[in-house]
């Protein structure tokens, strides 16, 4: 047969394909694009690739030197010059954050417990604030929500992005535990599986200091109310750059433009409807009019929504004003008063329910960016 036969060339395909897959199966050689980090997701991995700054740590694993801090806008509870490199020999968590994301805020306090524990052992937490909105980019804003939650460990400004870049970061929240040499031994993305994140600190710091009696997991002594399987209703944004499914009203967002809505008389569950004139901006809606209204159908426990500018909300639920043991952290007698951009508690109810939500405004430049779940 001719070298350039079809078979001839098929023949070598195999070949080539064959030996492929003896080096993978085998482990022979070397494949870079295998996973560096040791990742517990929920099901979502998301490893840094393998590059010239990985090192031999443990038994032969191979794992991601941790990037450095780049473009920092300003610093909390920290140095300006703080660092990772200027970490070396700690066990550092760097946990990416914004501060009006509740997946976030229902983390902090893991974090703060952790922070006070492991603090005096050689544990540090960077607070990576990664903006997910213009308005928290603001360093008084920022510094407003650390206050707020009682962080007394470092939180940096990373208003463009660019540590996050470097981690090839994808998520809100999402943790990468650094080692004393600055390698990253293990990453978590979103809420839960504390007592794992937990237990990897304490095996770095025993790795750090043989003599180190980390003690029990403080993880376990923290109460959670609510139940994240139970949430019929996804997360909404309102912003016609952020929204991942039209609003409610005929009209739909229409971008940069202030439309008169009306409600239609039927609704549909897990959509968000407005009265009165709303201007449609890219990350929220903002009224326009002296005094308007939203209206939800939802499946949840509690509701929050991020939200910014001045206005008064009067809430009813199922057509009528919600009962006390119903009411979010923010709202007093029925009614929630927006004078900051953060994230507002509206309603946190006695169970899993769908109820019907109908919010009166107040406050002509009120702006609504999301509403959240729990």
């Amino acid at each position: 047969m001719k070298a350039n036969d079809p078979v001839t060339i098929g023949i070598a395909i195999l070949i080539i394909i064959a030996a492929i897959l003896f080096v993978r199966w085998t482990g022979a050689g070397t494949v870079v694009s295998t996973p560096v980090v040791n990742t517990v997701t929920n099901g979502i991995s998301n490893a840094i690739g393998a590059t010239s700054n990985q090192s031999a740590v443990g038994e032969g694993a191979l794992f991601e030197k941790a990037p450095e801090l780049r473009d920092i806008a300003g610093y909390i509870n920290a140095p300006d010059n703080l660092t990772i490199a200027s970490l070396k020999g700690d066990v550092v968590l760097v946990d990416f954050w914004t501060y009006s994301c509740i997946n976030c805020i229902r983390t902090l306090p893991y974090l703060e417990a952790w922070e006070q524990k492991y603090g005096p052992m050689g544990f540090v937490i960077i607070g990576v604030q990664s903006p997910e909105f213009d308005f928290e980019k603001d360093f008084n804003n920022v510094q407003m929500a650390v206050t707020k939650y009682n962080l007394t460990y470092p939180v940096v400004l990373d208003n463009d992005h660019a540590t996050w870049d470097a981690y090839q970061n994808l998520y809100w929240p999402e943790d990468y535990l650094v080692d004393t040499n600055g390698y990253i031994r293990y990453t978590h993305i979103g809420e839960g599986d504390y007592d794992t994140t937990e237990s990897e600190i304490q095996q770095l710091l025993m790795e750090r200091n043989q003599n180190a009696s980390p003690g029990g997991i403080v993880a376990s002594n923290i109460t959670e109310n609510y139940d994240l399987s139970q949430v019929g209703t996804p997360e909404i944004y309102l912003g016609y750059s952020f929204a991942r499914q039209p609003i409610g009203n005929p009209q739909g967002f229409v971008q940069d433009q202030i439309v008169n809505y009306s409600i239609p008389q039927t609704t549909q569950a897990n959509v968000v409807y407005f009265s009165g004139s709303w201007l449609n901006n890219p990350d929220n809606m903002e009224l326009a009019s002296d005094t308007g209204k939203i209206v939800l159908t939802y499946d949840a426990k509690n509701v929050n929504i991020v939200a910014g500018g001045n206005g008064t909300l009067s809430l009813l639920l199922d057509n009528a004003a919600p009962a006390a043991d119903q009411y979010g952290l923010d709202t007093v007698n029925d009614t929630v008063t927006v004078n900051q951009q953060r994230l507002y508690s509206l309603i946190d109810d006695t169970g899993y329910n769908q109820r019907t939500l109908e919010i009166d405004v107040t406050g002509k430049g009120f702006m609504i960016y999301t509403f959240t779940f729990g």
